[in-house]
């Protein structure tokens, strides 16, 4: 049986075959809506524009074209940065550029499922709060030290301190911040070496071991904790994990500092206090 047509074989399209919109738009799956963008934005021009009826054409070549926008926009750059590429600039160092902005990203939701799950961890334990970073700003505070033998006593040094402050003309600053450090390391149950600290607008005579001194501004993994201070053991624990999982350490003295307790309010679980643990990033 003889074939009616002679059979020629698949020519090979050169570089130079032009292609139709819809026909190019087709084959590199986006819109001819897309393509005429790209050529307002300079980012693609069409080989070829017929002046009679104004059709555009491209080339195979220009495949290559569409691959590379399609994968920074993918990788996260706008079409002002590829249209930068695409105009001559030093490729390598504006991906680079890409890089460290993405990397910085990533930190920065790696903090926020960090809040999240701090959110989380709080509803499981009863606590009051997350865990959060943030700056706690330089001050000038009064302060007494003393050697107390349990936690139940912390508060006993308060209206002798108070007394002295007054007496020297001590003003408060605004917002308050009264606290404790405690300048030993380690946990104790028993002879602990506390520093009680009030917030003050300026430094005044020092006498009967009322001593004024500028704390540091510190960055601080920070807790809110409400209720007694005998259940702060609950909230060191969360603050102490979260610094140790996020690659943190432990840097300077360990801060509490009391918003509401037993001067304003009688029932515990109303008491509420922040632990701020001064930290940085590990080596």
């Amino acid at each position: 049986m003889k074939m009616k047509h002679k059979h020629e074989p698949c020519k090979v399209k050169t570089s130079n075959t032009l292609y139709k919109i819809g026909m190019f738009a087709a084959m590199n799956h986006i819109t001819v809506k897309t393509l005429h963008f790209y050529e307002e934005q300079g980012l693609l021009l069409p080989v070829y524009i017929n002046e009679e009826n104004g059709y555009r054409y491209y080339e195979l070549s220009q495949m290559a074209e569409i691959h590379q926008i399609t994968a920074l926009k993918m990788a996260g750059f706008t079409l002002d940065e590829i249209a930068h590429i695409k105009s001559g600039a030093d490729e390598e160092a504006v991906l680079l550029k890409k890089k460290s902005e993405l990397i910085s990203k990533i930190a920065d939701l790696t903090k926020q499922i960090a809040i999240v799950d701090g959110y989380l961890s709080k509803n499981k334990k009863g606590l009051s709060a997350p865990v959060l970073i943030k700056k706690i700003p330089e001050i000038t505070v009064a302060a007494m030290q003393a050697r107390i033998e349990s936690y139940d006593r912390l508060f006993d040094m308060m209206p002798k301190m108070g007394s002295i402050m007054e007496k020297v003309g001590c003003e408060c600053a605004i917002p308050e911040y009264c606290l404790t450090n405690y300048l030993e390391p380690g946990y104790k149950d028993e002879d602990i070496l506390v520093e009680f600290c009030e917030s003050v607008t300026e430094a005044k005579k020092e006498i009967d071991g009322l001593y004024f001194r500028t704390l540091p501004e510190i960055t601080a993994a920070c807790i809110f904790h409400k209720g007694s201070y005998g259940t702060f053991s609950e909230s060191y624990e969360t603050v102490l994990k979260y610094i140790e999982e996020n690659g943190y350490e432990i840097d300077g003295e360990i801060r509490e500092s009391y918003i509401d307790g037993i001067w304003n309010k009688e029932d515990e679980s109303e008491w509420l206090s922040e632990i701020q643990v001064p930290i940085r990033k590990k080596d």
